[in-house]
């Protein structure tokens, strides 16, 4: 089971947001994608699941059948005005091999249970989706992560804008998956975190400045050559930071 990018180029209206990025993601591996603002991130992973259709290049999914990658976008970028429980959320994870129109079965609605427990939403089953809180709706996300049982999970933002506790937990299920041998691919920001919590990293703006373990990829001289591409795109360019910290 592989994930390779073969000199892939892709973005939007003829403009790359990404281009030429060769490399591979390790079976079971946990890796960070950091870099500036508009370095082409999010682009990056919707390319990889397929949202988006490569200018060149490839992507090389070798023995991952579709429904074993599962991706979480940014919590923005999903729509809560559907009238739908907490419940009915996390089920969705048993759409890839069950379809939209067939219930669910004893053995599917206690997975379903199971993985709101885990995330500590079982007591808000029944809740409309609209009245949660912003990490309450990504516990309930996470949840149906765990009901598709995906080999390959990509999360853009995984942690952006929710509380700390709801962080931690959500990111000890993350750590979960890596020991159970999930190919885990998150878009991050906290680079602190990405050091404790990573054991490889894709420093990314608009090319692969570096790819590899991450105490080589963040190293002071790659952030500083991350940041000045990104300010060669913009005159303010929000600062990569080099001591901890964070990274755009």
């Amino acid at each position: 089971m592989t994930l390779n990018l073969r000199n892939l180029s892709a973005g939007y209206e003829r403009h790359p947001a990404v281009h030429h990025i060769d490399g591979s993601f390790a079976e079971g591996s946990l890796t960070a994608i950091v870099g500036p603002n508009g370095g082409g991130k999010s682009t990056l992973l919707k390319t990889i699941i397929g949202i988006l259709r490569p200018m060149s290049g490839a992507v090389e999914c070798t023995g991952i059948p579709p429904d074993s990658i599962a991706y979480l976008p940014q919590h923005s970028e999903v729509d809560r005005s559907f009238p739908l429980s907490v419940f009915d959320v996390a089920a969705l994870g048993h759409w890839p091999r069950i379809g939209a129109f067939r219930g669910l079965s004893v053995a599917q609605r206690d997975t379903v249970i199971h993985a709101l427990t885990e995330t500590g939403m079982r007591a808000f089953a029944d809740r409309p989706i609209e009245a949660l809180s912003i990490g309450q709706w990504q516990r309930v996300l996470f949840a149906r992560l765990i009901v598709q049982d995906a080999r390959v999970i990509l999360l853009d933002e995984p942690f952006a804008a929710i509380d700390s506790r709801t962080a931690h937990d959500l990111t000890h299920i993350l750590q979960h998956w890596g020991k159970e041998g999930r190919t885990v691919i998150a878009v991050m920001h906290d680079l602190a975190s990405v050091r404790i919590h990573f054991p490889y990293a894709l420093l990314l703006a608009r090319e692969a400045v570096a790819w590899g373990s991450t105490a080589e990829v963040l190293r002071d001289e790659n952030l500083a050559r991350a940041q000045k591409l990104a300010e060669g795109w913009v005159e303010h360019a929000e600062a990569c930071e080099i001591n901890g910290g964070h990274a755009a």
